[in-house]
């Protein structure tokens, strides 16, 4: 007991002493937490059944890190994201398994049933590291971090089929059919279980613990609802944090949401410093002095490869710039690769020596990510200038008074232009989406501006104080409460208009001093009321 609370003791200290150390110099928390790991190695000796009880205890990081990334993907904003998910994830995962495993097989003899293992675990990207590090600059909602979470999203769907993939390989007695067949039945059971379900029992239940009026009870339950969903899971053959993401799914659909998002994110980020501790625990000097040069050279290899592979195609579908971000956000090598790599190893598909060069090769990218991310804006700029020949005119604006300000250019936004315009009124409408900036101005908009209204500064700069009024008219939830706070700040009696899709986004900025809350599901209903009764039966 004592030699455990020492290495306790020892761990904080190191972990308190090198994240503050780096924190100076602007470097992320998870590089110091796996430097902890490291040298926490090398000072103690850790027995194998400790190391497998700290790898349980870090599993539960990412178990809470995809119920917070749940909370934010209710059903409604999985539908309006099916594009990011399947699309852009299934292409690549898809694409960069098959890539890898023809290299694996053909520049690297790896057998065949090897070189898919090996191939398509590489595929996947770090959750832990890209989500924190999002979450950490508020870029999850940005272009890239939307592409970058919808294409992790089916990335973690995929372990399951990786998975079964190496039992279908070492298995003697069932049939492939079989796995596959009870594979299907079990995901089915485990969505009605969790969702279905779940939804009609949640909020009940949630609604007689917060009767107590005890924060600790109510904290009690989150954490107990989570746990139960990753173990009903993982009983039916899936990944913990599978269940903890279609957990968070539902309660995104209650009005707990906001609440247990705030109340968990300080337990979540403890327990993903004890994950990437782990991480640096499975660092081992003697294999990188051994193959150095190799674990280097597949380092740059397969983030290369991945950056190109995600690059070639998400430049078809979005911006450039979105594309080349989302790349290298996603180039790395994640962590249930490291889970994938010790099954097939434990299956004698893969050898020793590969099995520690591919976990060194993995660490060491996912150590790479965050100085990656943190600098994603200036990597972007050097390797990729967005064309300026139209947007030059969409850059700056030459000032306005007594102006309306439209705030997106999707389909509301453009008939808000087209009737100002008709009634002769000055406007300007921002959006930050660059497509549809060109796309506008090549139609002939000339008071359309290359800009993002969530920024205090884009707002200041357009004269937000002197406006006739703001108009949000988008759809992302979040960016709306952030451009709502950013005008509040000017003045709270600045006339603005909040377009919102249904009761729940209205009830998301209630608290902002918003002179109108346009609510879409309300304005249907009273037309259709208001119809119904004008109809007269002969």
């Amino acid at each position: 007991m004592e030699h455990i609370l020492l290495i306790l003791i020892a761990t904080i200290t190191i972990s308190t002493i090198i994240n503050v150390f780096l924190k100076k110099f602007d470097i992320p928390t998870v590089i110091g937490y796996i430097f902890t790991g490291l040298i926490t190695m090398q000072i103690f000796d850790f027995g194998l059944h400790s190391q497998e009880t700290l790898s349980h205890l870090a599993e539960f990081g990412i178990v809470f890190l995809m119920f917070t990334i749940g909370l934010e993907f209710s059903i409604g904003h999985m539908k309006s994201m099916k594009r990011e998910v399947f699309v852009y994830g299934a292409l690549q995962v898809l694409l960069s398994g098959f890539v890898f495993t023809f290299i694996s097989h053909h520049f690297f003899n790896l057998e065949v049933k090897s070189a898919i293992v090996i191939g398509f675990a590489l595929a996947l990207s770090s959750t832990a590291i890209v989500l924190k590090v999002l979450n950490e600059k508020n870029q999850i909602h940005s272009g890239y971090g939307r592409v970058a979470v919808g294409i992790l999203i089916f990335q973690d769907l995929a372990v399951i089929p990786m998975l079964l993939m190496i039992s279908i390989f070492t298995s003697d007695n069932s049939s492939v059919s079989e796995l596959l067949i009870s594979t299907l039945v079990s995901a089915i059971v485990v969505f009605l279980i969790l969702f279905f379900i779940g939804k009609f029992f949640i909020e009940s239940f949630f609604d007689w613990v917060i009767s107590s009026n005890s924060e600790e009870i109510f904290l009690g339950a989150v954490m107990l609802t989570v746990i139960a969903s990753s173990v009903v899971a993982e009983l039916f053959g899936f990944s913990f944090s599978l269940g903890a993401f279609i957990a968070g799914m539902t309660i995104a659909e209650t009005k707990f949401r906001y609440k247990i998002e705030a109340d968990l994110v300080p337990f979540r980020d403890i327990l993903l410093g004890v994950f990437f501790v782990t991480i640096g625990m499975q660092i081992d000097p003697t294999i990188v002095i051994k193959y150095g040069f190799v674990i280097l050279g597949l380092l740059f290899a397969i983030m290369l490869i991945k950056a190109v592979i995600m690059f070639s195609y998400l430049r078809y579908f979005v911006q450039n710039r979105t594309a080349i971000k989302s790349s290298l956000a996603l180039m790395q090598v994640g962590e249930f690769a490291l889970a994938i790599f010790a099954l097939a190893f434990s299956n004698g598909l893969i050898s020793s020596d590969v099995n520690q060069i591919m976990i060194m090769t993995v660490v060491l990218s996912m150590v790479l990510t965050p100085f990656i991310l943190n600098n994603i804006k200036s990597i972007a700029n050097i390797m990729f200038k967005e064309p300026t020949k139209l947007r030059d005119r969409a850059i700056k604006s030459t000032g306005y008074q007594n102006h309306i300000i439209i705030c997106g250019y999707g389909p509301i936004g453009k008939r808000l232009a087209k009737k100002f315009k008709e009634k002769n009124l000055l406007y300007v409408i921002l959006e930050h989406d660059i497509k549809l900036v060109d796309s506008a101005i090549e139609n002939g908009e000339k008071s359309i501006f290359l800009a993002n209204a969530a920024q205090k500064s884009v707002l200041e700069h357009f004269n937000v104080k002197n406006s006739l009024a703001v108009i949000v008219a988008i759809s992302n939830e979040h960016q709306i409460r952030l451009i709502c706070e950013n005008i509040n700040s000017f003045d709270a009696n600045i006339n603005t208009i909040v377009k919102v899709k249904n009761d729940s986004e209205a009830e998301s900025i209630k608290d902002l001093n918003i002179k109108h809350i346009v609510n879409s599901r309300d304005i249907i209903t009273n037309i259709l009321v208001q119809k119904a009764l004008e109809c007269k039966l002969d």
